[in-house]
């Protein structure tokens, strides 16, 4: 089986569960699109255990999720734990089709996604959204953003330059146009916080 990794993953894990402990402090069920290597969900939902992590991505990365999903259980039952297992097991979202949740959720988060996928599947992602977070829920998106069209540092120019030679519909998106979306759907801003390696964790609520 080929088991992918993420670095980035690694180096930037700590750092977005601090914000996430307190945006998803009130949440039970959190649907992550774009779950990728599956190491973000495994760490999560080992550090929010009172939620359910429910992730979610194209069928060719779910061996990677569920082999850290079973890394996780065993850990558990190593340790003896009465805890209910809450990495629950991947499910399918193609954000150029609907998705298919059993239920709305109240938590949805997204790592390293938006700057990949094209513009017009950062507008399904939205509109995914839209459709699938309850009022009150809480959306938390984590990536690189440009500011009234600049990059934030060089080395983000730099990255933006080796997206588009990778893949001319990725790109590092403006914060503006995704603010708009956002509003579009209901959703309102409540926090832009810095994170390291120049990146941002934008978080807001379903109104």
């Amino acid at each position: 089986m080929d088991i992918s990794f993420s670095a980035a993953c690694e180096n930037n894990k700590v750092a977005i569960l601090s914000i996430l402990k307190k945006v998803f402090k009130d949440t039970d069920n959190v649907l992550e699109i774009g779950s990728g290597t599956g190491q973000h969900a495994q760490f999560f939902a080992e550090n929010l255990s009172h939620l359910q992590w429910q992730p979610s991505d194209l069928l060719v990365n779910h061996p990677s999720i569920s082999f850290r999903r079973e890394q996780y259980i065993e850990r558990k039952q190593a340790q003896e734990s009465t805890d209910s297992v809450n990495f629950l097991a991947p499910i399918e979202v193609d954000l150029n089709s609907l998705w298919n949740l059993a239920s709305a959720v109240d938590g949805i988060f997204t790592a390293n996604t938006l700057h990949i996928v094209s513009w017009s599947l950062v507008q399904k992602f939205f509109s995914g959204v839209g459709k699938n977070l309850v009022n009150g829920g809480m959306l938390c998106i984590y990536g690189p953003f440009n500011y009234q069209g600049q990059y934030t540092s060089e080395s983000n120019a730099e990255f933006d330059l080796w997206l588009k030679e990778r893949d001319e519909n990725s790109a590092i998106r403006d914060f503006d146009s995704i603010l708009l979306l956002a509003n579009s759907v209901g959703l309102s801003l409540i926090e832009d916080n810095a994170m390291p390696a120049n990146n941002r964790l934008l978080t807001f609520v379903m109104n």
